[in-house]
């Protein structure tokens, strides 16, 4: 025999329901201490996952640019922080100065920018070079003749407002293409090391680190595990809310049930 149907709230307060709501906010409770400690899991391990691959990336042999990126061919994105050599000579006097870049707290220098004009087996091929950072606008010229520089990739990014005055604020291809002729390779290298070195470093020139990879800095099997301990919190509370409104709408008995005496048993016609 059905419960006579009722309201939301007298079923919400029934003691039955306020002790399930009790035992499912405990089981909701604990499953969003999980989640929190899985979440911190990923912290912990995404952080020293992100470590390990720092140091592999700054240790890593550099492979030849012809093996890694053709002038003009699209960047792909297994391609960042891939460390590379490449010999070629800087054109100094097409340097740029990129404005609004950090650098260890400071934001009131330039990131210096140089084409490398690369040989290549259809002429002349033009590789923008990040050679590090300066506190001033007054950076010493690039190494003359021919160079080797080491260092890592990093695609070229969305146009900025117009070069002016030999600064920019963007590392863009589109707007490098204009400005120093082509090909030019759609990304660009962030200086490890140059043969011969680099006389701007002896005035204040900083070395940069690697590129960083998207995706880093949270170990993604924790980061499910924890989404997956807040979804069984969740659970627990819209199954309460589910048999809050079965309740109001009138369960059927359950097993264990007492059934009126005078409810006369169901005879099926023949």
């Amino acid at each position: 025999m059905a419960d006579t149907p009722t309201s939301l709230w007298r079923a919400a307060l029934r003691p039955r329901m306020l002790g399930l709501l009790v035992v499912l906010l405990a089981a909701a409770a604990v499953c969003g201490r999980l989640g929190a400690w899985q979440l911190e899991r990923a912290e912990v391990r995404g952080v020293a996952s992100a470590e390990r691959e720092a140091a592999r990336i700054v240790t890593a042999d550099p492979e030849p640019l012809t093996g890694l990126l053709a002038p003009g061919e699209t960047f792909s994105g297994d391609l960042v922080a891939r460390k590379a050599v490449v010999t070629g000579t800087y054109d100094d006097d097409a340097t740029l100065l990129v404005t609004g870049r950090e650098h260890d707290g400071r934001t009131d220098g330039y990131l210096v920018l140089t084409p490398l004009r690369v040989p290549t087996a259809d002429g002349e091929a033009v590789l923008p070079v990040v050679r590090g950072w300066s506190p001033t606008a007054d950076v010493a010229a690039a190494p003359a003749g021919d160079v080797e520089v080491v260092g890592w990739l990093q695609v070229a990014e969305e146009a900025g407002s117009a070069l002016a005055d030999g600064r920019t604020d963007a590392i863009s291809a589109a707007q490098l293409l204009a400005a120093w002729g082509g090909p030019i390779y759609t990304g660009y290298l962030v200086v490890q090391s140059s043969d011969p070195p680099d006389p701007a470093t002896a005035d204040g020139l900083d070395g940069l680190d690697p590129p960083t990879r998207a995706g880093s800095g949270l170990n993604v099997q924790n980061l499910a595990y924890a989404a997956q301990w807040w979804i069984f919190g969740l659970f627990a509370v819209g199954l309460w809310w589910r048999l809050v409104r079965d309740e109001a709408a009138g369960r059927p008995p359950l097993p264990g049930d007492q059934v009126p005496q005078d409810a006369e048993p169901r005879v099926d016609a023949t």
